[in-house]
Order: C-alpha cells, then sequence, then structure tokens
C-alpha cells in the first residue's frame, strides 16, 4: 500500500505546487504526449526481452503494490517448517524420507505447509536439495555448493526484470525529448498564426519533456527500486532455507539447525529464539 501512497504524494506534490503557480491543468492535459512516450516505451521493453522476462515483470508488478510476503511470521513459519522436516528424516531416515521428497503434495509433513507447497521455486529447491542428500553419496559441502549455485542462478533470473524496467525508466526522458521534438516541428508548421494556437502547440511540446522525466523518477524508476527490494526479501528467504538445510546435513541437531537458519534471517524481521522455540515446540507437541 505504500506504493499507493508514494504515487498519491508525488501527483499530489506537483499538481498541487503547478496549481500555486496558477497553472492551468487543462495544458497538461496533452494525450497525445502520453501516447508517444508510453507506447514507444513499451516498444523498446518488447524489442528488448524475450516473453518470459516479460512475465516475470508482469508478475512482479502486483507484489509491488502487495508487499514482500516475507514477514516475521513467514519466517517464523519457515523455521518451524524445517524443524518439522529434519525432526521427521531424523526419524524415519534420509532413505524413508524419499519417498515425501519425491511426491511433497502427499507428505504429511509437507501437507502441514501450504505457503511451501504453492511456491513451487521453494518446494524443488528444499526436496531436490533432501533428495540428493538422501542419496548418502553426496557429502555435506558439496550440497552446500549445489545450494549455493541454485541461489545464485535465481538470483539472476530476479535481476533481469528489474534490470530491464530499469533500462526502460533511464530511456522515458529521451523519449520525452522524442515527443518534444515532434512537438516543436508542428510548432514550426504553425508559425505565422495566432499567437494563441502557436502557443499552445508550444506549450504541448514541453509537456512532452515533462512526461518523460516525471515517468522516470516519479513513477517507473521507484517501481523498479522497489521490485529490486522484493527480490532481495526473496534471496534471504533462500539463504535461510539454504543454512538450515547445510547444518542438519552436517550432522548436527535439529533445533540448532534451525537455529543456524534464524540467524540468517534480517534483523528486522527476525523471530526471537524463544518466538522459535516455541514455535517447534508446538508444532512437535
Amino acid at each position: 500500500m505504500l506504493v499507493i501512497a508514494g504515487v498519491l504524494v508525488v501527483i499530489g506534490a506537483i499538481i498541487g505546487g503547478y496549481l500555486l503557480e496558477k497553472g492551468n491543468l487543462l495544458v497538461l492535459m496533452q494525450p497525445a504526449e502520453l501516447l508517444i512516450i508510453g507506447g514507444a516505451a513499451l516498444g523498446t521493453l518488447l524489442i528488448a526481452n524475450p516473453p518470459h522476462i516479460m512475465m516475470s515483470i508482469l508478475k512482479g508488478l502486483p507484489a509491488t503494490i502487495k508487499g514482500s510476503k516475507f514477514g516475521k511470521a513467514y519466517f517464523t513459519e519457515t523455521l518451524k517448517m524445517l524443524y518439522d522436516l529434519f525432526v521427521y528424516i531424523r526419524k524415519v531416515g534420509p532413505a524413508a524420507a524419499e519417498a515425501d521428497v519425491e511426491d511433497p503434495k502427499a507428505s504429511s509433513v509437507f501437507s502441514q505447509f501450504p505457503k511451501l507447497l504453492s511456491d513451487h521455486h521453494a518446494l524443488d529447491f528444499v526436496c531436490d536439495t533432501l533428495r540428493t542428500y538422501s542419496s548418502g553419496t553426496v557429502g555435506h559441502y558439496d550440497i552446500d555448493q549445489m545450494m549455493e549455485s541454485d541461489m545464485e542462478v535465481q538470483q539472476h533470473e530476479r535481476e533481469v526484470p528489474v534490470a530491464s524496467l530499469s533500462t526502460m525508466a533511464d530511456s522515458l526522458p529521451g523519449l520525452g525529448i522524442v515527443a518534444a521534438v515532434l512537438g516543436v516541428v508542428i510548432t514550426m508548421g504553425a508559425l505565422g498564426g495566432p499567437p494563441e494556437e502557436v502557443g499552445h502547440k508550444v506549450a504541448a511540446a514541453l509537456v512532452g519533456t515533462f512526461l518523460g522525466i516525471l515517468l522516470c523518477y516519479g513513477f517507473v524508476g521507484p517501481i523498479a527500486a522497489n521490485m529490486a527490494k522484493i527480490n532481495e526479501s526473496e534471496a534471504h528467504y533462500y539463504q535461510v532455507l539454504r543454512k538450515g538445510i547445510a547444518a542438519f546435513t552436517k550432522g548436527i541437531a535439529p533445533l540448532i539447525a534451525v537455529e543456524s537458519a534464524r540467524r540468517a534471517i534480517p534483523a528486522h524481521v527476525r523471530p526471537t529464539y524463544k518466538e522459535m522455540d516455541q514455535a517447534c515446540r508446538k508444532s512437535a507437541g
């Protein structure tokens, strides 16, 4: 919701200041300028990016309004999930737990955590790692390296849509100049006409530059920055999973392995040790 509030503040501040200077709002209403800038910007985005990146951008935009799901409650549930999983594997053995890893939706352990089941990237990350661990032929160091490589690939995939959106934002001022130049061309054709008409066309041309700069620094650029921060939160989430699983595969007790994962959670959303312990005990009970 902060994104919506920020958009309203930007619009309110600009329009409010413009009106205080006795500006005419009707002059700013230039659909043709907006069509030139917005359409050209969308076109550059389509030219520069394959379909899967375009889909990633479209999927990432609603998340900027909803905000990051990786809050304190989400991380607490993640720690609880790791504890349950580690206790279960230690109880039945890695080989017996392989059936749960192969079909997590039918697993009595995984089915308790619908949020993980709905996130197929995280689910694959956990299950693929535990499947490798259950084989008994790969050391804990190599498992950790596999997780790190997986995280690097996913991080790169998350960064590409943000970079594409940032590139489009950077192009908006230039496209605003393009719209302004076209406006000047139209103005030159109207020279010799009534001064009011020439003045209106000059104002319309300048609005093109204004819109390009405003869209870049007031909307698209900040949205790209917001998406980058959400991606960073997701990277922290995977780091938590990695720390917990890496500790468990070394033979560390489940609760201590989960504590290792808790220490990787950013401070502002990190549950205390007591909160983690209570969640794990409640789960065990």
